[in-house]
C-alpha cells in the first residue's frame, strides 16, 4: 500500500473519531420515551410505603417519614386552589401535599394553548408532588402523626395566593395539635410553617420532614450527556449532582426500605429533582442543619428526596415550630439568584446545569442576559456577544491570523518544494522546515485560537441548549423558537412545496437541511478558503469535506447555537481577509470559486 492510500485511510479514520465524537458531546435532540413509565404502573401503586428508621446520628429515634397514599384517596380529597401571576393549581387536604402546579408563562408548544404542568397527584400519568409533615419517635406511632392519608382542616384561608396564605391543623385526639401554614411568593417559592403544640402529659419526641415523590423514571425530551436531569443537591460545600440510573444503583438500605444516599447537613443546602427547564426543590432555612436523603424505591419505581430536621423532644405544654421553603417552577437565572441573594439560599444558582466550564459559562450568560435586557432580543443578542467575544480574542487570533497569510503567500514555494521532492517525503518535510524557518512562520500558530474557541464554544452551547431564557425565544422570521432547530428545509424547498419537512429524529431529518444550517456550511467552506491548503492530497480532500460535514452535523442543532457559529465565521472571514490585504496578500476569493465553477462548465 503507497503512503498516498495509507494517508486517504488515515485522513478519513481521524475525520470519522472527530464525528463520533462530536455526535457523543452534542448530540442531536432525539425523541425518548421511557418504557417504565406506564400509567397503570404509576397509577395503582402507593407512593413510598417506608417504614424504616431514619440514621440514628441524624435524627435520634424517630421514624423516617411516609408518603403513602392511594389514587383513589388523591382523587376524592377536598383541595384548595392556588393562583398566582405565573402558576396555577391546587393543594390537596388528605396529606396536606402540593401536587397539582402548572406554570402560565410556559407552553408545551410555541403554537399550542397548552401550559406546562409541573406537579401531578397520584391517580394522573406521572405522579410528582411535595409533602410535608411529621415523623414519630419514642413512645409515638405513625397514628399519633399526620401522615400521607391524614385529612387536614381548613383553619384559615380558602385560596393560596401572594396575598392570602392557608393554614391548615389536625388534632391527634391524645394531646398533639398539629398546624400548616403554606403561603407562596409571586413567582415559585412555598414557604410551609409547621408547628405542634404538646397538650398532653409527656413529651412527645418526633422530627419535622419535607418530601418530593417523583413516580416513574421520567421521559426525557432529548438523550445527551451535557445535560443533566435528575438529583442536584447542595450539602454545604458539596455540590452533587446524580442522574436517575445512578439513584437506582445507590446502595439499599433496609431500614429506609430502599436505595438510599444520605448526607448530614451542618448550615446550608437543598435538594431536588431537576429537568431541562424546571425544578423542585426542598429549601431548609439558611443555617438549619438537616439530613438530606435521596431514595429510590423499587416496589412502584419512585424517586424522592427528603429533608428530615434534628429529632425534638416537646415537653407538656410546650410548642416547636419550623419554617422551609419549596421551589417548584422554571430555572429562571434571574429569579433563583434573587433567592439566593435575598432569601440566604446559598449557592442556588448553581442549581442551574453550567457544566464543565462554568468559569466561562457563567459569565457568557451574564453578558447574553444584560444584552437582551438591553436590546430584547435573544437572537440580536447572540450576534453582539459573537462580536464581544471576537473582539476579547483578537489579539491573540491576529497572530495566528498573520501567520496563515504568511503561509498563502508561501504556497507557490511549497508547491515547487513538492515538486522537486517527489516521492520523497523525508526531504520535502526537511525544505518546509527550512522555508517556515527562513520566512518566520510558525505553522502551528494557527492552532491556538481554535483551540481557545472550544471551551468557549461549549459554554455557549451549555448556555443555548439548557437555559430556559432561550425556550421559544424568537429571532426575525421563521426563527421563532432559538432553542429549536431551523424548522425551514430544503426537502420541500423551504415551504414552497406543499408537504411539511421531516420531523425530528425521522430517517430523512439529518438531510433536512434550514436556511441556517446552509448557510453555516457555505460561511465555513469562505473561511476555509482563505487558509493554505494542506500539502497532501488526501488531507486537502478530507479539509474540503469537513464543511459540508460540519453543515450536516450541525442542521438539527438550536438555531441560536448555529446563529452564533455562522456570526463567528462571517467575523474571522471578515478578520482574516483584511489582515491578509493588509500584508500584502490579495485573496481573490469569490474570483477563484467563479473561476471554478467556468473551468467546470467548460469541462462539462
Amino acid at each position: 500500500m503507497d503512503d498516498q492510500n495509507k494517508n486517504l485511510i488515515l485522513a478519513v479514520v481521524l475525520s470519522g473519531i472527530v464525528m463520533l465524537g462530536w455526535t457523543i458531546l452534542f448530540p442531536a435532540p432525539e425523541t425518548v420515551t421511557d418504557p417504565n413509565a406506564t400509567v397503570t404502573e404509576v397509577a395503582n401503586t402507593d407512593a413510598g410505603q417506608t417504614t424504616a428508621v431514619a440514621p440514628p446520628a441524624a435524627t435520634g429515634t424517630a421514624e423516617a417519614p411516609s408518603v403513602a397514599e392511594t389514587a383513589s384517596a388523591s382523587a376524592e380529597a377536598p383541595r384548595i386552589a392556588i393562583e398566582t401571576p405565573r402558576v396555577i393549581g391546587s393543594l390537596s387536604l388528605v396529606g396536606g401535599r402540593i401536587d397539582d402546579l402548572s406554570l402560565k408563562d410556559y407552553k408545551t408548544e410555541i403554537d399550542g394553548d397548552e401550559i406546562v404542568t409541573l406537579l401531578e397527584p397520584v391517580g394522573d400519568a406521572t405522579p410528582y408532588y411535595a409533602t410535608y409533615g411529621w415523623a414519630p419517635g419514642g413512645a409515638l406511632t405513625v397514628e399519633d402523626v399526620p401522615g400521607a392519608n391524614t385529612l387536614w382542616s381548613v383553619e384559615s384561608g380558602s385560596e393560596l395566593t401572594p396575598d392570602s396564605p392557608v393554614s391548615l391543623i389536625w388534632d391527634n385526639g391524645k394531646g398533639l395539635v398539629f398546624h400548616r401554614e403554606i403561603s407562596i411568593d409571586d413567582n415559585y417559592l412555598f414557604t410551609i410553617t409547621q408547628s405542634v403544640e404538646n397538650a398532653g402529659d409527656a413529651a412527645a419526641r418526633l422530627f419535622a420532614y419535607g418530601v418530593v415523590a417523583r413516580h416513574g423514571t421520567p421521559e426525557r425530551t432529548v438523550r445527551s450527556p451535557v445535560l443533566h436531569e435528575g438529583l442536584v443537591r447542595l450539602s454545604d460545600k458539596e455540590l452533587d449532582e446524580e442522574k436517575y440510573k445512578n439513584i437506582v444503583d445507590f446502595d439499599y438500605d433496609p431500614r429506609e426500605g430502599g436505595k438510599v444516599s444520605v448526607v448530614s447537613v451542618e448550615a446550608n443546602g437543598w435538594t431536588g429533582f431537576t429537568d431541562k427547564y424546571w425544578m423542585t426543590s426542598l429549601v431548609p432555612q439558611p443555617g438549619q442543619s438537616f439530613t438530606s436523603v435521596a431514595k429510590y424505591v423499587e416496589a412502584g419505581n419512585i424517586y424522592q428526596v427528603e429533608t428530615r430536621m434534628p429529632t425534638v423532644d416537646v415537653a407538656p405544654g410546650a410548642s416547636v415550630t419550623t419554617t422551609s421553603f419549596l421551589f417548584a417552577g422554571a430555572k429562571e437565572w434571574e429569579t433563583i439568584k434573587h433567592y439566593q441573594d435575598d432569601n440566604g439560599f446559598y449557592r442556588f444558582v448553581d442549581s442551574i446545569d453550567w457544566g464543565w466550564f462554568w468559569y466561562f459559562t457563567k459569565p457568557i450568560f451574564r453578558i447574553l442576559h444584560a444584552l437582551h435586557g438591553l436590546i430584547g432580543n435573544m437572537g440580536w443578542s447572540i450576534l453582539i456577544l459573537t462580536l464581544i467575544i471576537k473582539g476579547i480574542m483578537f489579539p491573540l487570533a491576529y497572530k495566528s491570523y498573520v501567520s496563515m497569510a504568511r503561509m498563502k503567500e508561501l504556497q507557490p514555494d511549497m508547491e515547487k518544494l513538492k515538486e522537486q521532492a517527489g516521492e520523497d517525503k523525508e526531504k520535502l518535510q526537511r525544505g518546509m522546515m527550512e522555508l517556515y524557518k527562513k520566512n518566520k512562520v510558525n505553522p502551528a500558530s494557527g492552532c491556538l485560537p481554535i483551540l481557545l474557541q472550544i471551551p468557549v464554544f461549549f459554554s455557549l452551547y451549555k448556555v443555548i441548549f439548557v437555559t430556559i431564557e432561550l425556550y421559544h425565544a424568537p429571532w426575525i422570521g421563521w426563527i421563532r423558537d432559538l432553542s429549536a432547530p431551523d424548522p425551514t428545509s430544503i426537502l420541500n424547498l423551504f415551504g414552497l412545496l406543499p408537504f411539511a419537512a421531516p420531523e425530528a429524529g425521522s430517517a430523512l431529518a439529518f438531510l433536512s437541511l434550514g436556511v441556517l444550517p446552509i448557510l453555516l456550511g457555505i460561511s465555513m467552506w469562505l473561511q476555509q478558503k482563505l487558509n493554505p491548503a494542506p500539502t497532501d492530497a488526501s488531507q486537502a480532500m478530507i479539509m474540503a469535506w469537513m464543511p459540508w460535514v460540519f453543515m450536516f452535523m450541525l442542521g438539527n442543532f438550536a438555531s441560536g447555537l448555529v446563529l452564533y457559529w455562522i456570526c463567528n465565521n462571517t467575523i474571522t472571514f471578515t478578520q482574516q481577509y483584511l489582515i491578509m490585504w493588509s500584508h500584502g496578500h490579495r485573496p481573490d476569493v469569490f474570483g477563484n470559486v467563479l473561476r471554478s465553477l467556468r473551468l467546470k462548465k467548460k469541462g462539462a
